[in-house]
């Protein structure tokens, strides 16, 4: 049976806002949903960087979460390292490793296989995996610089979300909707685009602007099914994609930010808690930028790492 948003007119709240549960712990909580139920999470490219960050912050506060990459062996260790932490231990939560590629249709759909085989319901999907390419501009390849990486940075995120649709939407409303992240970048809104070596990344910033707007176009088809879509900008973070940058710009990269430093652990937890619960429930199709002020700082390209 379709669902259908209900329209009221109310003169006045439902609930007196005295009565009304307003803690932390309601809020922002990930732990279970409204019917008791632990909460399930995938995350692409949860492994390592901004993905491993993620799931992290989602098993630390009791959530079941699923983390996938190519290579198993790293989604293992970091599966062991976050089950071993006492935050997670505490909460009940859990990283489970699985191996998966999403470089084309077939392999993503076989990684929704995986998960449906797994588990009844899906509360959450992080599209976080994501690769870049850096090559002069009359030299710039072809099928790996704009084909391969629009594949996985844009086509991916797109037949994931509608793969596992139906366990996002399953028993979702509209207090207590799927989730669905998109991490983008915030080369999606700066112009310039060289590396530190001053290769050009020019087919990256142009897929994460797509991203952005794939955000958009799904959060307006999916909200009749309470399913919202979001997505996280972020501005320079630790990851293996800014690794070469950090190593090229050392203590510049900090000197740079307007805050005087990179992202944190704690900076990206917070924008993945807040979207993945309560406390979003009526935001959809936003794009937020996590960045320290980054973007809106001019600086010049040859100094510009990829992010």
């Amino acid at each position: 049976m379709n669902k259908k948003i209900l329209r009221k007119k109310v003169s006045e709240p439902t609930q007196k806002p005295l009565l009304m549960d307003l803690s932390l712990n309601n809020l922002f909580a990930v732990k279970n949903d409204k019917n008791g139920v632990r909460k399930v999470a995938l995350v692409t490219g949860g492994g390592t960087g901004i993905g491993k960050m993620i799931a992290f912050a989602l098993a630390s506060n009791g959530a079941r979460v699923y983390i996938a990459s190519r290579k198993l062996k790293v989604v293992q260790d970091a599966a062991e390292e976050i089950n071993a932490a006492s935050q997670t231990k505490a909460s009940g939560g859990q990283v489970v490793a699985l191996q998966a590629d999403v470089t084309d249709k077939a392999k993503v759909d076989a990684l929704a296989a995986q998960i449906q085989a797994r588990e009844p319901k899906l509360h959450i999907l992080i599209n976080n995996a994501g690769i870049s390419w850096g090559a002069d501009l009359l030299e710039f390849d072809e099928k790996n610089g704009w084909d391969k990486l629009l594949a996985v940075n844009v086509k991916a995120p797109f037949y994931l979300s509608t793969a596992l649709l139906a366990l996002l939407e399953k028993d979702a409303t509209n207090t207590d909707p799927g989730r669905i992240i998109n991490i983008s970048s915030i080369a999606s809104y700066i112009p310039n685009s060289a590396d530190p070596g001053g290769k050009g990344t020019y087919s990256y910033n142009v897929s994460k602007a797509g991203l952005n707007h794939l955000t958009r176009i799904l959060a307006a088809t999916l909200a009749e099914k309470f399913v919202t879509v979001n997505a996280i900008a972020p501005g320079f973070f630790p990851s293996r994609m800014t690794q070469h940058g950090l190593e090229a710009l050392g203590e510049a990269v900090a000197i740079g930010q307007p805050t005087g430093r990179i992202g944190t652990t704690e900076d990206m937890a917070g924008m993945a808690l807040f979207f993945c619960s309560r406390a979003s429930a009526h935001v959809t199709g936003q794009v937020v930028v996590v960045d320290g002020g980054q973007s809106l700082v001019h600086f010049p390209s040859s100094q510009a790492a990829r992010l």
